[in-house]
């Protein structure tokens, strides 16, 4: 091995590791340390084979998967899900890395680009001779490619897509209709993990007896595969490209600056604030471990205008526009005023010491004394404000019933409205129970003989009123839908707010408001009968105490009728519900004013 590839191999280690260090957050830890505590087969990316192209891309590969393992997967809740069936548990894992990886593909591109050219190049690498029946492909790697297929979007090879076509009609009878379910719960690993090992454990391919001897040689071959899975694929992947072997050597084409990780290293401001995001992802998943949940299979995420057709809908915006009538004059003047406070924040600075732009008067003496001193202008710059999104998180229990709801869709209307004119982001979400008394989560319960403190005990219903992407215009009728006969249940806040803060989380504003309005304390009868009396309330204030002292979004609190001070830091009570819109403007007018004299 000549000097120049050992110089670039320890370079690229030295990348690798701080990649890791980044990424998982493990700073003082030492990735040298682990690679010395294991032997070369265990060796988390092997640089002693470093050949290729694609022994280098796989290199990168290995290393975000393992950053990304250590940083989003919580190893007590991947234990408290994973199968009792032991023929699921290689299945069960491979969900598992699904979930974190897809999570680092969200978080930074070039993860992304590391993972998916890895994968494509190890489906492109797969050679079977004979694929004449079922025995001749593993379920486990029928189920990777599954994945591949249906999580990554990554488009099978030919011998990859007859692997799967095997076993695809079973996975699709258990797996395809939770799919979006398992995609919009990535970032909660407790609901995903559970979810899919329910769904492992209820196919019927570990059901049948007759499969059961095939099932077992197939998690045998898992075992050993798993082990030899690299070197096999390095191996096919030596023999497709041995002519251009050399063409592809790390001395002829290869250097550290060609694959710099641009990305993924600690000098950006994006990957610091990545990290902490992921601190925190791992801390309030260790406050939902201790918050039980009886089972989530009933619950549901739905778009309002899914709730009903778009004729009901009409007729409910235009029943929302009647009852805006009577004091859109007073809320209107406030939303005006909010407007020009946001617009007139275009704080004005300026540059000095420039080449060129606005002669700077302060710099005469220098000007006299040097004429040719070209560094005597100054340029003015605008700070804009778009980087800003606002969530409106609105109670939609029973006891909002009538007054409190309208006013709180008519206020989110204007609100949100008036923050668009801005270039304020604003996303409107409602909370509240699919059924009264526990619904299909407590007829579950009682089919499993009642066992003592299930934890949550009925069925959640979050509604996206507005995204925050979404335009104004089209998400307006549902605005009205707030006014839907029996849409007001019971409310769990602590769910609805975890909820709410996992959506802000992924959003790329630099500045995230979380503004809730509610009427008081988390109540669902079902729960409560079977729990302690305080266990929605404890759940709800151990979020928000989180939310507010962990993160950097900001928490506003609305109570109508009740004192909510209790649960959050910065929270304003109203007894007269006609002053709610006149709270929440002047909320958040105090709340950029604050900002713009920090800046």
């Amino acid at each position: 091995m000549s000097n120049k590839e050992i110089n670039f191999k320890e370079k690229l280690r030295q990348a690798l590791s701080s990649t890791i260090r980044v990424i998982s957050e493990d700073l003082n830890d030492g990735i040298k340390t682990e690679l010395e505590k294991k032997s070369k087969k265990s060796d988390l990316f092997e640089l002693d084979e470093l050949n290729n192209k694609f022994d280098f891309v796989k290199a990168r590969a290995d290393a975000d998967s393992a950053a990304l393992k250590k940083k989003f997967s919580n190893n007590n809740i991947y234990k408290k899900n994973i199968p009792m069936n032991s023929n699921c548990k290689p299945l069960y894992a491979i969900a598992e890395r699904t979930r974190y990886e897809k999570l680092g593909c969200k978080m930074l591109k070039g993860i992304d680009k590391n993972l998916k050219d890895n994968y494509s190049h190890i489906i492109n690498g797969k050679k079977k001779d004979q694929l004449k029946t079922k025995e001749d492909v593993s379920i486990n790697e029928a189920f990777e490619l599954y994945m591949l297929k249906n999580f990554y979007n990554i488009e099978l090879s030919l011998t990859c897509s007859k692997m799967l076509n095997f076993w695809e009609e079973e996975f699709d009878q258990s797996i395809k209709k939770h799919i979006k379910f398992l995609k919009d719960n990535f970032e909660d690993q407790n609901t995903y993990g559970s979810k899919f090992s329910k769904i492992l454990q209820e196919m019927d391919i570990f059901q049948t007896e007759d499969n059961e001897e095939t099932k077992e040689e197939n998690q045998e071959s898992d075992q050993n595969n798993q082990s030899n899975e690299d070197q096999e694929g390095n191996e096919d992947q030596k023999d497709q490209n041995q002519d251009d072997e050399n063409q592809a050597s790390l001395d002829s084409d290869y250097s550290i600056d060609d694959y710099k990780l641009d990305e993924q290293l600690v000098d950006t401001d994006e990957n610091q604030q990545t990290s902490e995001q992921v601190i925190q992802k791992k801390n309030i998943n260790d406050i939902n471990i201790e918050y039980k949940i009886f089972t989530s299979q009933y619950d549901e995420i739905i778009k309002a205008e899914n709730l009903e057709n778009s004729d009901e809908s009409s007729k409910l915006r235009k029943t929302l526009d009647q009852q805006l009538i009577g004091f859109q004059d007073i809320v209107t003047k406030l939303a005006n005023k909010l407007q020009r406070q946001l617009l007139a924040k275009q704080n004005r600075a300026w540059e000095f010491d420039l080449e060129e732009g606005l002669l700077d008067s302060s710099k005469l003496p220098r000007i006299i004394m040097d004429p040719y001193n070209s560094l005597s202008f100054k340029k003015e710059k605008d700070l804009d404000f778009k980087d800003t999104i606002v969530t409106l998180l609105i109670d939609n229990s029973g006891s909002m019933r009538g007054r409190p709801i309208t006013i709180a869709a008519i206020c989110a209307d204007i609100l949100s409205r008036t923050l668009e004119r801005c270039s304020v982001k604003v996303e409107i979400l409602g909370f509240t129970t699919k059924n009264w008394k526990g619904g299909q989560s407590r007829e579950y319960w009682n089919k499993h003989n009642k066992p003592k403190t299930p934890g949550r005990l009925n069925d959640l219903r979050h509604i996206i009123y507005k995204s925050a992407d979404t335009h104004w215009r089209q998400a307006k009728n549902n605005l009205g839908l707030m006014l839907k006969e029996g849409l007001l249940k019971e409310n769990i806040d602590g769910e609805a707010i975890n909820w709410a803060f996992s959506r802000l989380k992924k959003r790329k504003e630099e500045r995230k408001i979380l503004m809730v309005i509610s009427d008081g304390a988390p109540v669902d009868d079902s729960t409560l009968s079977v729990n302690s009396g305080d266990f929605l309330e404890k759940h709800l204030k151990k979020i928000v105490k989180f939310i507010e002292q962990k993160t950097e979004i900001e928490v506003l609190a609305i109570g109508i009728g009740h004192d909510v001070s209790r649960y959050y830091d910065r929270a304003i009570k109203i007894t007269d519900v006609n002053e709610l819109g006149d709270v929440m403007i002047s909320q958040l007018s105090s709340l950029f004013d604050a900002k713009k004299k920090l800046n």
